[in-house]
């Protein structure tokens, strides 16, 4: 016969021992979390996602952070970039926020309009954008709508009366988002065709004729192959301010017809300063966030990485990741008319 208080002592152990490995485990994940940054990093891996296929400025940037910022990481850890194409980097976000690791060894690169996707009613959207973090921008650029020199459009006027055919990815990208948005709001007549994986792409299609115009970050524009040999025609700025380097070219702005219009606008190219998004996952350890901006930053100051930057003709502006959380936090703040007149412009009211 088998004794209660043989079973009483049997049974207290297990809950001892299953105690002691509770603990213990805690005790791991704690010192794994509690780990100095350096120690953390050392020998390791960070996954940059890169929202964009291979071949574009996007893609250029990409590879530049890739190969400096590890010098500025304390441990030195490996920045390995892996692509991530479509809808400007919505499924990078997506992933970040749902899936991805939440250590500080996964990051991503996007589109600076993803972030606005949510208050703009963007389809496919699974993230809250002021929960994602936000690590910085190397530069900033102005959004152009530019044409083959053989297209029927070939000035802004010229888009009230006729229509351009341009080249766009998803919901959020500069290609897309922007001639849906000017369409609507002021009457362009732009004719979007989507599902290339990226600009570079696009610019392909408008050398073959398949396309011929695409709105884009006017850096990006000036590197392909038509503007460097004559061939398009820039024909508007879609910005708060003017670039100096195109101010012959209208900008969008003149060419509104009410406050309210105005407004819409403003709202819409608020994305424009976000420059080009470096992003990680919510809910990261605070210390491995502060170093990654740390870190971010000291490399746009490092004179190698600028002398590389110069070579590449990259334009480098820096945005810190905590302008770009006050940017965020700024839109969303945005009076619910304004937002109403820009969804509707967008084609995404209720």
């Amino acid at each position: 016969m088998i004794r209660f208080d043989t079973i009483r002592f049997a049974l207290a152990h297990v809950v001892f021992a299953c105690a002691a490995i509770g603990t213990s485990l805690l005790l791991m994940s704690s010192a794994s979390l509690a780990q100095a940054p350096a120690d953390f990093y050392r020998g390791k891996q960070i996954a940059l996602l890169v929202g964009f296929g291979p071949g574009g400025e996007d893609d250029l940037w990409a590879r530049m952070i890739s190969r400096h910022l590890p010098t500025h990481i304390p441990g030195n850890p490996n920045v390995v970039p892996q692509h991530m194409p479509g809808s400007g980097g919505l499924l990078v976000v997506n992933r970040l926020y749902n899936t991805a690791a939440r250590d500080g060894t996964v990051i991503g690169m996007i589109n600076r309009g993803i972030p606005f996707e949510p208050l703009l009613g963007g389809q496919g959207t699974q993230f809250d954008a002021l929960k994602i973090n936000y690590i910085g921008s190397p530069g900033r650029d102005t959004t152009v709508c530019a044409a083959r020199k053989d297209a029927a459009v070939q000035s802004l006027q010229d888009l009230y009366t006729r229509e351009l055919t341009v080249g766009g990815t998803g919901s959020g990208a500069d290609t897309a988002i922007y001639p849906e948005f000017l369409s609507v709001l002021l009457g362009m007549k732009f004719k979007l065709v989507k599902g290339y994986q990226g600009s570079h792409e696009i610019q392909l299609a408008m050398e073959r004729g398949e396309v011929s115009g695409i709105c884009l970050a006017y850096d990006s524009v000036s590197r392909g192959t038509l503007a460097r040999t004559g061939r398009i025609n820039v024909l508007l700025q879609a910005a708060l301010e003017p670039d100096q380097r195109i101010k012959d070219v209208p900008m969008v702005l003149d060419a509104v017809r009410s406050a309210d219009d105005r407004k819409a606008l403003e709202l819409f190219f608020a994305r424009a300063a976000m420059g080009r998004p470096f992003v990680a996952p919510p809910d990261m350890p605070a210390d491995r966030l502060g170093v990654l901006r740390q870190a971010f930053e000291a490399m746009l100051r490092d004179p190698a990485f600028l002398d590389y930057a110069r070579k590449q003709n990259l334009n480098v502006v820096p945005v810190s990741g905590r302008a770009m959380v006050d940017l965020v936090a700024n839109a969303c703040r945005t009076p619910p008319d304004i937002v109403k007149r820009t969804l509707r412009a967008l084609g995404r009211a209720n």
